[in-house]
C-alpha cells in the first residue's frame, strides 16, 4: 500500500513540475526587467520647417478643394513655422545606433535623441525603409552606451507576457504591459505587413519603441494603434525577425535590397480553386507579370498559382511578398506553380525590387461610353475596349476586351467588380468581341459547375483574376 502511494505521489509531483515548465506563470513585478531595460531605450524629437500662405483677401472664402482657393493663397504672404514630432526608439549597438519608425523621423530637419531621461544627443540618419516602416539612426557623440538584443519572434506565443517601453505623449521612460493578443495582422499600413498584436498599453509617442518578452529581448517595433484618442487596447508592432533584415540592410548600405520577382498576385479564392481544379484555395494567383521581369524571363505568366517558393509553401498570397522580400538579389530559386492543372517547376533569377520599374507605380482612369451592349446573362452593360483606352489607361498594346458601363443591382458581378473595370479572358479565353463573352457565359450555366473565371483590369488597371458564381 505504501508503495502504490508514493508511486501515486511520485506522479502528481512530476505532472506539477512538467505543467509550471511548460506555462509562463504571472510575473510577481515587472520592475526588475523595467530597471534593466530602461537606459536602453530612448526619447526621440524632431523638427521640420513647414510654409504657409496666408490667404490675402480674407474676406474671400471658397469652399474646400476650390481650385480659387489655392489661386489667392499663391499671392499671399509665405510664413514659416517649425513642426515638431516625438517618438520613441531603442539602441542596438554600444556605438549609439538607434532604431524607430520611419515615419517618426520622415522629412526631419533635426533630430534629437533623449537617454536616460536627461542625456540629449543629435541624431544623423543611417537608412529608412518607407515600405516597413523601420529607420536607423546614429548618436553623434563617441559615449559608449547599452543595447538591447533582438529576440526570436517567431517563437512568441498569443498569451505571452510582453512590457512595451517608450515616450508616449512625450512624458518618456513608460513602461505598459500586457499579453500577445494575436499574431500575423494586416492592417493595409505598410507594404509588408505581419504585425504581432498586443494589449499593452500603446499611445501617440510609442512609436519606434521596442516590444519586450519577459527575458529583456526586443521581439517587436511599436508601430501603430487602433483608436484615434489614445489606446484601446490594440497596438501592433513589426516582428523582430522581419525587422532584423531590414536594419541590418541599412545600417550596410544605407538602403534595402529587397528580391523582386515581378509578378502582381491576388488571392486564390474557392471559386478559382474550383475552376482550376486545386484541392485546396491556397497559394498566390499571378494577375499580371511585368515587362522584361524575372518572372516573364522564367516563363511564369498571369493566370498560374504560385504554390511554393524557394522550398516555402505558400498558404496565403500575403505571405509571397515578405518571403520574396527576404530573400537574396540574384538567387537563383526554385518557383512552383499551377497551370493548366498540373504543377510545374521554374527557375527564377531573382531581381531587385528597388531598381525595378514595379516600384513606382502611377496610373490613371479613363473612360469613352460608347457602343453599349447589354449582355441579360450577367445583366451588365458593356462596351468594346478601344485603342484611346489602352493609351490612356497605359494597357499592353495587345490587350483586347469589354469596358463594363453598368452593373444591374441583381448582377452576380456586383459585389466582385465595379464600372469601368475591363473584362480581358473568361475560361481562360481571350474575349475580343461582345459575342465571345456571351458564348462563354452560356456555356457555364449549361454546365453543372455554373463558375466563370474572368480575367479583369480593375479600376486601378491592375490585372486581376475573379472566380464568380452564376445563378
Amino acid at each position: 500500500m505504501k508503495k502504490i502511494k508514493l508511486i501515486f505521489l511520485t506522479l502528481i509531483l512530476t505532472f506539477s513540475f512538467s505543467f509550471q515548465s511548460n506555462s509562463q506563470s504571472v510575473p510577481a513585478s515587472f520592475a526588475d526587467l523595467a530597471e534593466r531595460l530602461m537606459p536602453s531605450v530612448v526619447n526621440i524629437s524632431t523638427t521640420q520647417t513647414v510654409v504657409t500662405r496666408s490667404n490675402p483677401f480674407p474676406g474671400l472664402e471658397f469652399p474646400p478643394g476650390s481650385p480659387f482657393g489655392d489661386m489667392f493663397k499663391e499671392f499671399g504672404t509665405p510664413q514659416e513655422r517649425k513642426s515638431a514630432a516625438l517618438g520613441s526608439g531603442f539602441i542596438i549597438d554600444e556605438k549609439g545606433i538607434v532604431v524607430t519608425n520611419n515615419h517618426v523621423i520622415q522629412d526631419a530637419e533635426d533630430i534629437i535623441v533623449r537617454v536616460n531621461g536627461d542625456q540629449e544627443f543629435k541624431a544623423k540618419v543611417l537608412g529608412a525603409d518607407p515600405l516597413m516602416d523601420i529607420a536607423v539612426l546614429q548618436l553623434e557623440t563617441d559615449e559608449k552606451f547599452k543595447p538591447v538584443a533582438f529576440g526570436d519572434s517567431d517563437k512568441a506565443r498569443i498569451g505571452d507576457w510582453v512590457i512595451a517601453i517608450g515616450n508616449p505623449f512625450g512624458l518618456g521612460g513608460t513602461v505598459t504591459s500586457g499579453i500577445i493578443s494575436a499574431r500575423n495582422r494586416s492592417i493595409g499600413l505598410s507594404r509588408y505587413e505581419d504585425f504581432i498584436q498586443t494589449d499593452a498599453s500603446i499611445n501617440s509617442g510609442n512609436s519606434g519603441g521596442p516590444l519586450f518578452n519577459m527575458k529583456g529581448n526586443v521581439i517587436g517595433i511599436n508601430t501603430a494603434i487602433l483608436g484615434r484618442n489614445g489606446s484601446i487596447g490594440i497596438g501592433f508592432s513589426i516582428p523582430s525577425n522581419s525587422a532584423k533584415t531590414v536594419i541590418s540592410q541599412l545600417i550596410e548600405f544605407g538602403e534595402t535590397k529587397r528580391g523582386w520577382l515581378g509578378v502582381r498576385i491576388q488571392d486564390v479564392t474557392q471559386e478559382i480553386a474550383d475552376v482550376e481544379k486545386l484541392v485546396e484555395p491556397r497559394g498566390a494567383l499571378v494577375a499580371s507579370v511585368a515587362e522584361n521581369s524575372p518572372s516573364e524571363k522564367a516563363g511564369i505568366k498571369a493566370g498560374d498559382i504560385i504554390l511554393e517558393f524557394n522550398g516555402k509553401k505558400i498558404q496565403q498570397m500575403k505571405e509571397l511578398p515578405a518571403i520574396v522580400a527576404k530573400t537574396q538579389v540574384g538567387k537563383n530559386v526554385k518557383v512552383k506553380i499551377w497551370r493548366n492543372k498540373k504543377e510545374l517547376t521554374k527557375n527564377v533569377l531573382l531581381g531587385r525590387l528597388e531598381t525595378s520599374d514595379d516600384f513606382k507605380v502611377s496610373k490613371k482612369k479613363s473612360e469613352q461610353p460608347k457602343d453599349i451592349i447589354i449582355i441579360d446573362d450577367l445583366k451588365i452593360t458593356v462596351r468594346k475596349l478601344t485603342k484611346e483606352d489602352i493609351k490612356t489607361r497605359k494597357l499592353p498594346n495587345q490587350t483586347s476586351g469589354l469596358v463594363i458601363t453598368k452593373i444591374g443591382n441583381n448582377s452576380p458581378l456586383l459585389k466582385s467588380l465595379e464600372v469601368n473595370s475591363i473584362i480581358v479572358e473568361a475560361q481562360k479565353t481571350k474575349i475580343r468581341s461582345v459575342s465571345d463573352l456571351q458564348k462563354i457565359v452560356k456555356d457555364v450555366l449549361k454546365s453543372n459547375q455554373k463558375t466563370i473565371l474572368f480575367a479583369i483590369y480593375n479600376t486601378q488597371n491592375q490585372r486581376r483574376y475573379i472566380g464568380i458564381k452564376l445563378d
